[in-house]
Order: structure tokens, then C-alpha cells, then sequence
């Protein structure tokens, strides 16, 4: 069961629904500068997860005394792109329903990263500081350009494809620890 649950923020998902967020976005009333305004923290935040997954695999950089290695990329691109996903479905532009679609997406992250814990993938600090991250992603957007809101004749659209997108890539893996894991040796000594 906690399989099935981490997969909903597997890469092999979660980066492609942000294509689709992204696309939508950029439809949505405030324009394709919405889309760079998420697209940027979003970026940044994987950066971080990338760089800790990096200085844990090829340097052995860690910090022991609470148990953290690297921070969790699933859980943060779970707080980061479900929130957006549900904000995009969302009737309205109301607070009550920005408030609503928000904590959907950050308890389904929660939900997430428990089951990255329990897997055994992660230790709970590395899940806290997946979530953390992911919900400032989220929150960074809405505070700077408000909830977006899709013209309510293509939320229907917005709603199926991220659907179809959805349903496509669950179940799927990316390979990006795997390349981590045989890079980052490398990268580490030649850098340090």
C-alpha cells in the first residue's frame, strides 16, 4: 500500500503534471509569467533536493544526529506540484477555496512522505524537509501572484488532462537516483 502511495510523487509523475500545470498556468488569467513565477522556486527547490541527493551519494555528507541524508524529492515535489494541480481544478479564486485546494495538495504531500518513511526510502527529518520545501514553493507563488484562475470554459480541459497525465505516468520511475548514485562519486571528487 505505502508503494502505491509514494508513487503518486514519483518524478516519472510529478514532472510531468507540472508540464501540464505549467501549460495551464500560462492559459490562466494571469499569463505565462504565472507559469515562469512557479516554475522558477520549483526549479530552484529541485536544485536543492539534486545537491543533497549529490553531497549524500558522492561526498557522504549527512548529518547523523537526526537522521538526515538528503532532502526527500518525492515529498517535495508533492508539496509543490499537487497543490498547484488542485489550485488549477479549483472552482473558484475565493480564499475558502484556495485555503481548500492548498491543504488537499499538502496533506496528500503529508500522506506522501509518511509513505516514504515507512518504505524506508526516507527518515522523517528527510520527509519535513521535503514537505517544507515543496510548501514554500507553493506558498512563494500564491503570495506573489495570487491564486490562478483558469477561465471557467477551460477548467473542464485543465481538469482532463492533468487527469490523462495523471494516469499515464503513475506506476512509472524515473532513473534519477540511479544516475545519482553512479555520478556523483565522481562529481564529488572531482569538485572536492
Amino acid at each position: 500500500m505505502w508503494s502505491a502511495i509514494s508513487d503518486l510523487g514519483d518524478a516519472a509523475m510529478t514532472l510531468p503534471l507540472a508540464v501540464a500545470c505549467c501549460a495551464w498556468l500560462a492559459m490562466s488569467l494571469s499569463g505565462w509569467r504565472a507559469a515562469l513565477a512557479w516554475l522558477a522556486p520549483l526549479c530552484a527547490g529541485m536544485l536543492m533536493v539534486g545537491l543533497t541527493k549529490i553531497l549524500y551519494a558522492g561526498c557522504g555528507v549527512q548529518i547523523p544526529a537526526i537522521g538526515f541524508r538528503v532532502i526527500s524529492g518525492h515529498t517535495m515535489l508533492a508539496s509543490a506540484v499537487w497543490p498547484m494541480a488542485f489550485l488549477l481544478a479549483s472552482r473558484s479564486g475565493t480564499s475558502a477555496g484556495t485555503r481548500a485546494a492548498l491543504m488537499l495538495g499538502f496533506l496528500l504531500a503529508a500522506l506522501i512522505g509518511t509513505a516514504r518513511v515507512f518504505d524506508q526510502a526516507h527518515t522523517t527529518s528527510e520527509v519535513i524537509a521535503g514537505w517544507a520545501l515543496g510548501a514554500v514553493v507553493t506558498v512563494i507563488f500564491v503570495r506573489w501572484k495570487d491564486t490562478p484562475v483558469l477561465p471557467s470554459r477551460l477548467r473542464p480541459f485543465a481538469i482532463g488532462s492533468m487527469l490523462l497525465v495523471s494516469a499515464a505516468a503513475y506506476g512509472h520511475h524515473a532513473p534519477i537516483q540511479t544516475a545519482i548514485e553512479s555520478y556523483s562519486p565522481v562529481l564529488c571528487e572531482r569538485l572536492f
